[in-house]
């Protein structure tokens, strides 16, 4: 199955479209060059048919996720950060985005 991600903001950039094998783990990769002080890097995903669900958000460091299964990664340097989905099923078969804000 594939997992399609976009960039909800112009200095936010994702790959376009990813693929993996059901129960592989995924990385999904978000750079943010120009985030600022104070900004936090949020995750959600939108299913088909669906309004976007919010997935987790963090300024920085590490932080578990439950559902999906999985982990959002920020860089030390606060300029990259990605959602590892740790055996992703075809119910997370979704639009994934990443975004900077207060």
């Amino acid at each position: 199955f594939s997992l399609p991600v976009s960039a909800v903001r112009a200095q936010v950039q994702q790959e376009p479209f990813l693929e993996t094998t059901e129960g592989t783990g995924i990385s999904i990769n978000c750079s943010h060059p120009n985030i600022q002080i104070g900004e936090y890097i949020y995750f959600y995903r939108q299913l088909p048919g669906r309004g976007p669900e919010f997935l987790a958000v963090t300024a920085k460091g590490s932080k578990d996720l439950r559902a999906p299964e999985g982990r959002l990664l920020v860089s030390a340097d606060r300029r990259s950060s990605a959602l590892w989905l740790r055996r992703p099923g075809r119910g997370d078969a979704a639009v994934y985005y990443c975004a900077l804000g207060p």
